[in-house]
């Protein structure tokens, strides 16, 4: 069982309700769902799509070839039929009488069904939802009770309404549909899987780690980790603040990290351009800070609601001067979770600033997981409070120690003066001009704590053939899952594995896992990126030598697709 269905039409005709509302049904009748958005930066108007693909099994790709297509404007059909399987069927409001007489179109008035059944035509989206259940002849009862849950704040008129539309819509489908049998189904092993995208998984991870303050200018798409934290601000102390720009944002937070607060930021590329003076003051003033760095493509505002891997080397290098920063790539919402929680540890641990980067399409994408392990997690406060600075005699800030790690107090919590200065500084924190303390600060701050750094980042994950396979396909961040099932189609006919990356600054050390040698002994090494100049394959080759053989890039502002993604490694090998 593996079907995807797409639901295409204008910005403003309700695609993410429909959608949305979906993934949820699906997701608590048990199935694995893996979802995606395209859609154009514009509040009305446009061409947009929301993609659904259900399985039985664990997903981790959107596929090229659907199944259901649910055409919300007639210029949805020819943008979109091409990708229609050979059994499958496109459900579209007909526009003057007009109807297709071919069994893989279904003529479905949606807004006549919703005035009929729900009494108003604003419930055709909930009448689409229940034409696509009526397809797979799925009982509605689970997406009763997720109606009655997101209307509650309703009357019960309305909810009532919603209820009759779903069902006409069901029925409409099932009384009218030639061969209805095409969509089989299989029993889910459990229900209610849990499903999350990347943005709420990185703010959930942040919740977990005790954020206390979060700052941002709202930019696409790093927004929704801003919304999913305001919706959490009462339940857990967090203060969000929705700053006049980026530069403000980077400085409110360094300042509650200063106050002695877990703090943080989060913007994409051209937000990003703004906050590199504080990411240096964050580097010179060792104040721990957590950043999300959400991609889009570039340059300048590029395109607003796309994806791309094109930040790497802006971010690795963003700042002036030279100071030691960790830089994390998750590649799934699950590994998103952990990442935030790894970056505030970090962060707090070595005083230092921490990136979680990531991008448009694992940020909207959403997966189905049975539950995140959180016994995984850590916490631990690193800064000196009352009863610390009590026992303490005399401190200096920014005192030289062999880690590189000098203590750190909270300003008025105890008779200790605590100095931060930007300027380059004594072990007190006050102004010096001289060279030799300047490399004595320099050697503390960047090249002590970079020898340890190192040692905290995790090595690349392997996944497929594990002894000596011939074609490695390396890669980093969010292709993780689409590359993760090219590996299971095309080991079929290969020797093969993929290598990804999810912790890429300072580059993984090889005590753990030699993969350098493990690329060396590969026949063919396979770069995939999704930016144009093959910016972590020229890392790889920066930091350990190595050059992949061949590379695959993708920059139009699409993510990779599991079929056209599979034939494109076929060519190359």
């Amino acid at each position: 069982m593996d079907y995807s269905i797409r639901i295409a039409g204008e910005a403003g005709q309700g695609l993410q309700t429909i959608g949305a509302a979906l993934g949820k049904i699906f997701s608590r009748l048990g199935y694995h769902v893996f979802t995606h958005q395209d859609y154009m930066s514009r509040v009305r108007g446009g061409h947009n799509y929301y993609q659904i693909r259900l399985s039985e099994k664990a997903i981790s790709a959107s596929r090229d070839v659907i199944h259901i297509l649910v055409a919300l404007n007639i210029e949805s059909i020819d943008m979109h039929r091409l990708s229609l399987h050979s059994d499958g069927i496109i459900l579209y409001e007909p526009q003057n009488d007009e109807e297709e007489e071919d069994e893989q179109f279904l003529a479905t008035a949606f807004t006549q069904i919703a005035k009929d059944a729900g009494g108003n035509k604003i419930m055709a989206n909930v009448v689409a939802v229940g034409a696509i259940l009526g397809l797979f002849g799925f009982d509605l009862q689970v997406a009763e009770e997720i109606i009655k849950e997101s209307l509650a704040k309703k009357s019960g008129e309305i909810i009532e309404g919603n209820l009759k539309a779903m069902q006409a819509g069901s029925d409409y489908v099932r009384k009218n549909c030639r061969k209805l049998d095409r969509f089989q189904t299989v029993e889910a092993e459990q229900d209610n899987l849990m499903l999350i995208n990347g943005v709420q998984a990185i703010g959930a991870g942040a919740v977990m780690s005790g954020v206390r303050f979060y700052a941002a200018y709202p930019m696409t798409p790093s927004t929704g980790i801003m919304v999913y934290l305001a919706g959490k601000a009462v339940d857990f102390g967090i203060i969000v603040e929705q700053a006049e720009d980026e530069i403000s944002a980077i400085n409110m937070a360094l300042g509650a990290s200063y106050a002695g607060i877990r703090a943080m930021t989060g913007t994409s590329g051209g937000g990003f351009a703004l906050m590199t003076e504080g990411v240096s003051l964050a580097g010179i003033t060792e104040t721990p800070i957590v950043i999300a760095e959400m991609q889009r493509p570039g340059p300048a505002t590029g395109l607003p609601t796309r994806t791309e891997q094109s930040d790497l080397d802006f971010v690795i290098h963003g700042g002036h001067g030279e100071f030691p920063r960790v830089v994390l790539t998750p590649g799934t919402p699950e590994q998103a979770f952990y990442a935030a929680n790894k970056a505030f540890d970090l962060a707090e641990k070595y005083q230092i600033p921490v990136f979680i980067q990531a991008d448009q399409y694992l940020g909207d994408t959403e997966w189905t997981y049975r539950d995140f392990d959180l016994s995984d997690l850590s916490y631990k406060d690193y800064r000196l409070r009352h009863k610390d600075l009590a026992e303490l005699k005399d401190y200096k800030r920014y005192a030289v120690s062999s880690d590189g790690i000098s203590p750190m107090a909270v300003p008025g919590e105890s008779r200790h003066l605590v100095v931060v200065d930007s300027d380059e500084h004594d072990e007190d924190g006050h102004i010096i001009e001289d060279a030799e303390t300047r490399i004595r600060m320099f050697d503390k701050r960047l090249h002590a704590k970079m020898e340890r750094l190192r040692k905290e980042i995790s090595p690349p994950v392997l996944y497929g053939e594990r002894t000596a396979p011939e074609i490695i396909l390396v890669c980093f961040g969010s292709t993780y899952g689409v590359i993760r099932e090219a590996v299971d189609i095309l080991g079929k006919d290969y020797s093969l594995a993929m290598l990804h990356f999810s912790e890429v600054y300072p580059f993984p050390a090889l005590n753990e896992f030699d993969y350098a040698d493990y690329l060396r002994k590969a026949r063919s090494t396979v770069c995939i990126e999704n930016n144009a100049t093959g910016q972590f394959n020229r890392l790889l080759r920066a930091e350990m030598g190595i050059a992949c053989s061949s590379r695959i890039n993708r920059y139009d502002g699409r993510p990779f697709t599991l079929e056209s993604l599979v034939e494109e490694i076929r060519q190359r090998l």
